[in-house]
């Protein structure tokens, strides 16, 4: 039988025997960022076409190339959200957020969509897990945001980063560095990509984010960035370079990080990771204190970074680290008769309101395929209800990995039983790691 479609290309389906990887991933960075004050915020799939217009900006390739843009049956345009800032400063500034005390800190997990040419790493719907924070100027501001991102890849164990910064200056200081590359890239217009040719009469910067190999080598010898930063924006990344040396924080300056996303200014930063070649940025992020003017709202001086979740899975798997594996069923019932699957199933309905997670049969199988069941399953133990236990109101408890059994009430005693067995299971798993003495006293 041949399926009537597939997976539209560019997109992929997390798969059961997948999806406590992320989960694992998404938990973690959520708790790490609450630790630092980050509150979740969700916003729409989709926004008004001119909110990424005007904040991702016109010249950028996401803007002119990638976006899912299309009328909606009342002829607005619309567009599949690119990226996740702009709808997070949309939504701050609807709801006035700003209004209350900042700065405000959100953190979101998102679904993106670009029409790009689908790689590994890179999918035409991919996701992320980002932060903004609106309201903090100073340069700690920049440090701590990056000590999140850090603090998140270490903590789910991303070995082989290191962390990338560079400061793109303000509007004021920006316009002599434009001009500079302007005429630098001019003599060698010709050499030039025909997007670049583009880029060079209305946004110069964008060549250097090329990644067209002429256009890369031509780009080596161009002006720097941080030879024309102002006296203010040259203080505020002295400052934020501070911060990272005082909290031991290795970086290294590359003037070559620019931003694809025209409301970026001053401090850019990076993680880039030694796993996966070409495609190893696994964070991204930066400054973009003109954003929230730009959309109809205050000045407000923001920042934040995103990070891609199959990109980081990715590192994750090529590095093998270890992730922490789905919780197995405590316990599974296999009932033998309709008596006895009633029976299990109230049985059942007990012990997952007491938090037991539990499985029985629903399929209707014999008692030889529900055993073989229950073992795939990584079920720990397993209790036969039949005619005879019912009428006894005892079974036996079977250790999966041992084999061992042992007689069982089959009362309310049931949930103390097994939960006792599970505290066992973890102290002992505690005293092997940490030694007996500490296990002994959270017994106590």
């Amino acid at each position: 039988m041949a399926l009537i479609t597939k997976a539209p290309r560019g997109t992929a389906d997390v798969l059961p025997a997948e999806s406590y990887k992320w989960q694992h991933v998404e938990q973690t960075a959520l708790s790490i960022a609450r630790d630092f004050g980050y509150r979740e915020m969700r916003t729409p799939v989709f926004e008004h076409t001119e909110l990424f217009q005007r904040s991702v900006g016109e010249t950028t390739d996401v803007v002119q190339k990638e976006m899912y843009t299309f009328e909606d049956k009342g002829g607005r345009s619309v567009t599949l959200r690119p990226e996740g800032t702009a709808g997070m400063a949309r939504a701050l500034l609807e709801h006035s957020l700003h209004n209350d005390a900042l700065p405000a800190k959100v953190a979101y997990l998102t679904s993106c969509y670009r029409y790009e040419k689908p790689q590994a790493g890179r999918l035409r719907e991919f996701h992320q897990f980002g932060v903004e924070c609106f309201g903090a100027a100073p340069p700690q501001a920049d440090a701590e945001i990056i000590a999140l991102a850090r603090t998140i890849l270490e903590t789910l164990g991303v070995t082989g980063v290191s962390l990338h910064i560079n400061s793109i200056g303000c509007p004021s200081c920006r316009a002599r560095y434009h001009t500079a590359l302007k005429a630098y890239f001019e003599v060698r217009r010709d050499e030039l990509c025909g997007t670049c040719q583009d880029r060079l009469d209305r946004n110069p910067m964008r060549i250097l984010d090329c990644k067209s190999p002429a256009c890369a080598d031509i780009a080596k010898g161009a002006p720097v960035m941080l030879d024309y930063l102002c006296d203010d924006c040259a203080a505020h990344f002295e400052g934020v370079r501070a911060c990272l040396t005082a909290a031991e924080i290795p970086f290294e300056i590359d003037t070559r990080i620019v931003r694809g996303l025209d409301y970026y200014t001053r401090t850019v930063f990076e993680f880039i990771s030694d796993a996966l070649g070409a495609q190893a940025t696994v964070c991204g992020g930066g400054r973009y204190d003109g954003l929230t003017k730009e959309l109809g709202g205050p000045e407000l001086p923001s920042l934040g970074f995103a990070m891609g979740l199959e990109r980081l899975l990715m590192i994750l798997e090529a590095k093998g680290t270890s992730i922490p594996a789905p919780p197995r069923p405590e316990l599974y019932l296999a009932p033998m008769g309709p008596d006895a699957v009633r029976e299990c199933f109230a049985m059942a309905s007990r012990l997952r309101e007491g938090g037991v997670s539990v499985e029985f049969d629903i399929a209707g199988r014999g008692l030889k395929a529900q055993m073989k069941y229950a073992d795939k399953l990584g079920a720990r133990y397993v209790i036969v209800v039949g005619d005879n236990e019912l009428a006894q109101k005892q079974g036996r408890l079977k250790d999966m990995a041992s084999g061992a059994e042992e007689p069982i009430a089959l009362d309310d005693s049931l949930y103390t039983t097994l939960y006792q067995k599970s505290l066992d299971r973890q102290l002992a798993g505690m005293a092997d790691l940490f030694g007996e003495e500490l296990a002994d006293g959270l017994e106590k």
